[in-house]
């Protein structure tokens, strides 16, 4: 597991615990997951032994983890800048090059995951999961009981994000999670291999193969006849240009053998 993790809201209670000269502090170092008592002093402080010292420039909106040295942002830039994100609900979201990938507004990442996890019936089930990001729909599938979980992430920096994220699943053997394309890793599964899919691709403009008639086709081909399927979507460019992802969408699994709804931010389908 990771060690301790700052957000600006610990940090600053921490700060002032030191101003005050108050000796000890009780406080969440894993998101709000746990929480725990540390010894607070005039340039740091120490928790199972160890002692840290506080961040030189804490800021908002950005997770701190401990590098065995000094503090350091969730974060980093190879092709996009990638950031694990601190919210209001304990489990974080992530964003990329600053564009925010899960919806925190009104309710927790955490529990959206669950609410979707659950159209699919996981119990008992293999399931796909086609972009694994920060593993909230993983984690909701192994609470609510699957079989196996095979997810696919592209991104090795959210990777690197998940191994920091105490609410990211770890270390399950019904879990197993591969960095790869699932555009292309799909093309080898066998037909009718797994009973149920759960799909959370980055937007069209950034993965535009993930929404194409080609990949629903094979989503159709590995599923179970009666097998369902989660598609999430949301409205971009609906206010900007009045295009209709979703409903572009639901044309095409359509054609794919799929029967359609609307459900939330999403689609939930049911291979014919």
């Amino acid at each position: 597991m990771p060690g301790p993790l700052l957000t600006s809201e610990i940090h600053d209670a921490l700060l002032a615990a030191a101003r005050d000269g108050v000796a000890t502090l009780e406080c969440s170092l894993d998101l709000g997951r746990t929480r725990t008592t540390v010894s607070v002093h005039a340039s740091g402080w120490s928790g199972q032994g160890i002692d840290y010292t506080f961040v030189d420039d804490c800021r908002e909106r950005t997770i701190y983890w401990w590098t065995g040295a000094d503090w350091e942002p969730v974060q980093r830039f190879s092709e996009s800048l990638i950031k694990l994100v601190p919210t209001a609900w304990g489990a974080p979201t992530f964003e990329i090059d600053g564009i925010k990938m899960l919806p925190t507004a009104q309710v927790s990442p955490y529990a959206d995951a669950e609410r979707k996890v659950g159209l699919i019936a996981p119990r008992g089930k293999l399931i796909l999961d086609c972009c694994g990001g920060l593993g909230y729909f993983a984690a909701a599938c192994l609470a609510g009981g699957a079989k196996q979980i095979l997810s696919f992430e592209k991104n090795p920096d959210v990777i690197w994000l998940r191994s920091l994220n105490p609410w990211s699943p770890q270390d399950d053997p019904r879990l197993t999670l591969t960095q790869g394309d699932i555009a292309e890793a799909i093309q080898s599964m066998p037909d009718a291999s797994v009973d149920a899919i759960l799909h959370d691709p980055p937007r069209f403009g950034i993965a535009g193969e993930l929404y194409s008639q080609r990949f629903y086709d094979q989503l159709a081909r590995v599923l179970k006849r009666r097998g369902r399927l989660f598609h999430y979507t949301g409205t971009p460019n609906k206010l900007t240009s009045g295009r209709d992802v979703p409903a572009e969408v639901t044309k095409r699994l359509q054609r794919s053998g799929f029967e359609v709804k609307a459900n939330g931010d999403g689609l939930l389908g049911v291979k014919r």
